[in-house]
């Protein structure tokens, strides 16, 4: 079939006039709009951001092109192996004759740099794209993720030109000096509910280092990446250096796995789709691995804890981004002592979270993805309520259109429930009681997963002590959240091998040489 009869339509051509997708049931051509949880379901004209969409197809080679094998899916052209081969190919090209590694450091953190500034210019649009894609609220898409994107990526252009070897002694007459050289090319794959600040994350060290990338985007959220790579074009990429293909995990990802031209994987999702990501990578070149996976971390309030701002902190750890992150607090462990008080506390904490539309002022919680995670979610929550916890709040959806969920909390939660156990990504949180500090310490460690924690104490000795000893990546004392640019982020155990963001994410992108050359008559050794 020619490629002028592959050309994917709809999304590059209208503008948003009507409802995304997540808002409507099928056949439907209303907006469901909640002004919180709990109330009935009222149809209101709808939110008509001015933002178009107007890049779907794959990025190749510094040009939107459409898909070799593509055929419409929600008009979004759709990746296949072919197509990785087609990026493969122009990042492999970019990499060994194209100017990008071969620039001077400080003329690539020139282009990081602009653009970061066109990403706060283009604020607007991309937050518009990120919330139509996938149901976050467009303020914070807006107000928290935007600035968060662009100062990571300046963070990653200041050290473009900071990246050097050392000298080392040795003991002959050698000269010895190691140089630091980019990896080649660097195949990454993002997941659908940070899917811009997990573009960020990835590209901002991937290219600070002089790699070139094929980047695969979420099946669920191909928008606001497309969008963000015309951007980084615009502020002076070469072409080839990036390039973004949509498409799914067992065809276009499983391609960019086992391609022996891709030099090194980064990925973020799943710890299932980690382990598979990780065999690919073995049986085809051998190639590095980074891996953010999934959590199920404890949110661990002490006997002298604060109960109002836990409870605020312990909802937005589980609540945030409709409960849909890997590092959520989604085993909220409260000392016996305040349990009562919290429970109480927290439950009503749930049931003021307002709920509806992402694109009006003052919502807190919108749709969940799509209809896949939406019925996991209600299905771990019937899990929960047939285990034998007691659901205190929630459990079921908001209305009959849309993806909403009621914010959910249990208490009484025991370890061997799967609502305890699983990873949920959803607005479903756990309360477990516990009594005393190595008690909470067992308990804590006992899950497969190592992806962050939180404890919350008035106490510095009780602060030492579990940050200490919990057997994760992340420890956030007093505070939840805190993903600074120059914060490492990544797991223990099951949650992933690796680090992103700070500068310990550089060295996933760089080659260490080691260059030795005999000293004749040295002065000194």
């Amino acid at each position: 079939m020619a490629a002028a009869t592959r050309r994917i339509s709809a999304f590059l051509s209208r503008s948003l006039t009507s409802p995304p997708p997540f808002l409507l049931s099928k056949g439907s051509v209303e907006w469901t709009v909640f002004s919180g949880y709990g109330t009935a379901a009222a149809i209101e004209n709808p939110t008509t951001p001015s933002v178009q969409v107007n890049y779907t197809q794959l990025l190749i080679n510094g040009s939107f092109v459409d898909s070799a094998s593509g055929y419409v899916i929600a008009h979004v052209a759709e990746a296949d192996a072919e197509d990785i081969d087609r990026a493969v190919s122009a990042s492999r090209k970019a990499f060994d004759e194209g100017p990008w590694p071969r620039m001077t450091a400080y003329e690539r953190s020139m282009v990081l740099f602009r653009f970061a500034d066109l990403i706060d210019k283009h604020t607007e649009e991309l937050a518009t794209l990120e919330t139509w894609d996938n149901g976050k609220t467009y303020e914070q898409a807006a107000n928290i993720e935007l600035p968060m994107i662009s100062r990571l990526i300046r963070y990653y252009a200041g050290w473009a030109d900071k990246i050097h070897g050392l000298t080392v002694p040795a003991d002959s007459p050698h000269h010895v000096q190691t140089i630091h050289e980019p990896i080649g090319v660097a195949g990454q794959i993002i997941p659908w509910n940070f899917p811009l600040l997990m573009f960020s994350w990835k590209i901002g060290p991937a290219l600070a280092c002089g790699n070139t990338v094929v980047l695969k985007t979420a099946e669920q959220t191909p928008l606001s990446a497309l969008y963000a790579a015309k951007l980084l074009h615009e502020a002076g990429l070469p072409p080839g250096v990036l390039n973004v293909v949509s498409g799914f995990g067992p065809t276009a990802g499983s391609a960019l796995c086992r391609h022996k031209q891709v030099d090194k994987l980064a990925f973020t999702g799943s710890t299932q789709t980690g382990k598979t990501v990780l065999e690919l990578a073995a049986k085809s070149n051998l190639k590095p691995v980074t891996l953010e996976l999934g959590g199920k971390s404890p949110f661990i309030i002490c006997k002298d804890a604060d109960v109002d701002q836990a409870v605020e902190l312990a909802h937005f750890a589980l609540f945030f981004n409709q409960g849909q992150c890997c590092c959520a607090g989604s085993r909220t462990y409260v000392h016996e002592s305040v349990y009562d008080e919290f429970l109480e506390k927290a439950k009503a904490r749930a049931l003021n979270r307002r709920v509806g539309d992402p694109f009006k002022a003052g919502i807190e919680q919108g749709p969940q993805v799509d209809s896949e995670q939406f019925e996991k979610i209600l299905r771990y929550i019937r899990s929960g309520i047939e285990s034998g916890a007691t659901l205190e709040a929630g459990g079921e959806r908001i209305g009959s259109k849309g993806y909403y969920i009621q914010p959910t909390v249990f208490s009484n939660v025991k370890e061997d429930m799967l609502i305890a156990k699983d990873e949920i990504f959803g607005p479903v949180q756990a309360i477990l009681k516990f009594k005393d500090i190595d008690e909470v310490i067992r308990r804590a460690n006992g899950s497969g997963y190592g992806l962050a924690a939180a404890v919350f104490t008035q106490d510095i000795d009780t602060a030492n002590t579990l940050s200490r000893a919990l057997k994760v990546g992340t420890v956030w004392v007093n505070c939840y959240n805190v993903f600074d640019a120059a914060v490492p982020f990544g797991g223990y155990k099951m949650s992933g091998q690796g680090r992103e963001k700070g500068i310990y994410s550089l060295s996933n992108y760089l080659q260490v040489k080691a260059v030795v050359t005999p000293l004749k008559n040295a002065a000194w050794m």
